[in-house]
């Protein structure tokens, strides 16, 4: 008996009900509608599965930690992750994938092959998901909505993982340090902490990622890029979380709330690492002098006193920094930029800090010393104080065994060592 198959493609099937479905793709033949929001779909089953985002049904439970599926194709791929099922072999990397699908998609880590592009920006993707969800910029088509606080989102996956900061929930959880996240992904990034694997590499400059979205964004650094622009005072970001952040600036939105000081934020990662202020919580661990941070960036930007590493440079006086923000605000040196203004006094600065210590001549606001009564009027003056009380000296010399409570006198000191011997 003839196999049936698609004369267009070429593809087989064994029954030919299967073919009768398949060849839809082909002719574009839509017959099944979801009456919710018009969505046509070739068969049944998938706008069976897609009215289940509208009434938010997930008939698949997992019995071994309880979550929940629409469909019985992601249930099953979930639970390999509790068998540690993973079938599929990459021949290249010999990293295993729980399914067909997931193998060839990670192929193309490898081939570079991006076989879906947008007709609108020429942009080019391996996934077709990422494709869908890529288009709904251009579109705007925002379909998915929390009911909880009326924020929109293009895919449903974000409404889930969204939901989760009203919920709390955190399902995925690191059996190496027991944090936990309330998204894969997240869950797969910080994994990477502990592994050291930085599978994306720069081939302009060599440097590696843990993270796929963290490679793109850098290799705007490279280009120039900056595809998203404000649409209110036109600056342009090469990230759309940071325009995101950055438009909070025009709307003063401050979201996210500290429940222990009343302190908010306008970025959940900023709330996140001031809220181990009130936990004691440093979870970041320098390898080299064994110092603890609250937060991933202070152990990166730290570990550049070890190494002297100052990949800030200034094109206009060759000057180099270690940190982002310090490179940043002494640009507008050279340009007089002062984007930080008093709303009482209307004086300018070059930097949101000294902002925030001058509005304290108004406030008359001062940090205050338990142990000797002593005010301050800035975070740092304060924190070096406290230095004379705790007895710390963080800042070591390499070349000798002279510590010391602040940076300046460290490089005070250094000179001793710099210094030329004097001619004979």
């Amino acid at each position: 008996m003839k196999t049936p198959h698609c004369d267009i493609c070429g593809k087989s099937f064994s029954i030919s009900n299967n073919l009768k479905r398949h060849m839809k793709i082909h002719t574009g033949e839509k017959l099944y509608s979801c009456d919710l929001c018009d969505k046509t779909f070739s068969q049944a089953a998938n706008a069976k599965v897609h009215r289940r985002i509208h009434t938010r049904e997930r008939p698949y439970s997992c019995d071994l930690c309880g979550k929940t599926f629409s469909h019985s194709g992601n249930f099953k791929v979930h639970c390999k992750i509790h068998t540690e099922e993973n079938p599929y072999s990459c021949d290249i990397c010999h990293k295993t994938l729980s399914s067909g699908n997931s193998l060839k998609v990670h192929r193309r880590i490898h081939t570079g092959e991006k076989p879906y592009s947008c007709d609108l920006c020429d942009k080019t993707f391996s996934h077709a998901n990422s494709f869908t969800i890529h288009r709904r910029i251009h579109t705007g088509e925002r379909r998915y909505s929390c009911d909880l606080c009326g924020k929109t989102f293009s895919h449903a996956n974000y409404l889930t993982i969204h939901h989760r900061i009203h919920t709390g929930e955190k399902p995925f959880s690191c059996d190496l340090c027991d944090q936990t996240f309330s998204s894969v992904s997240n869950f797969n990034v910080h994994h990477r902490i502990h592994t050291g694997e930085k599978p994306y590499s720069c081939d302009l400059c060599d440097k590696t990622f843990s993270h796929a979205n963290s490679f793109t964004i850098h290799r705007r650094t490279h280009t120039g890029e900056k595809p998203y622009s404000c649409d209110l005072c036109d600056k342009t970001f090469s990230s759309g979380n940071s325009l995101t952040v950055h438009r909070r600036i025009h709307t003063g939105e401050r979201r996210y709330s500290c429940d222990l000081c009343g302190k908010t934020f306008s970025r959940y990662s900023s709330f996140t690492v001031h809220s181990r202020i009130h936990t004691g919580e440093k979870p970041y661990s320098c390898d080299l002098c064994h110092k603890t941070f609250s937060s991933g960036n202070s152990l990166t930007v730290h570990r550049r006193v070890h190494t002297g590493e100052k990949p800030y440079s200034c094109d206009l006086c060759d000057k180099t920094f270690s940190h982002a923000i310090s490179f940043t605000i002494h640009r507008r040196t050279h340009t007089g930029e002062k984007p930080y203004s008093c709303d009482l006094c209307d004086k300018a600065f070059s930097s949101g800090n000294s902002l925030t210590v001058h509005r304290r001549i108004h406030t008359g606001e001062k940090r205050y010393c338990t142990l000797c009564g002593k005010t301050f009027s800035s975070c740092s003056g304060f924190t070096i104080h406290s230095r004379i009380h705790t007895g710390e000296k963080p800042y070591s010399c390499d070349l000798c065994d002279y510590s010391c409570k602040t940076s300046g006198h460290l490089k005070s000191h250094l000179r001793v060592h710099n210094r030329k011997t004097p001619k004979q």
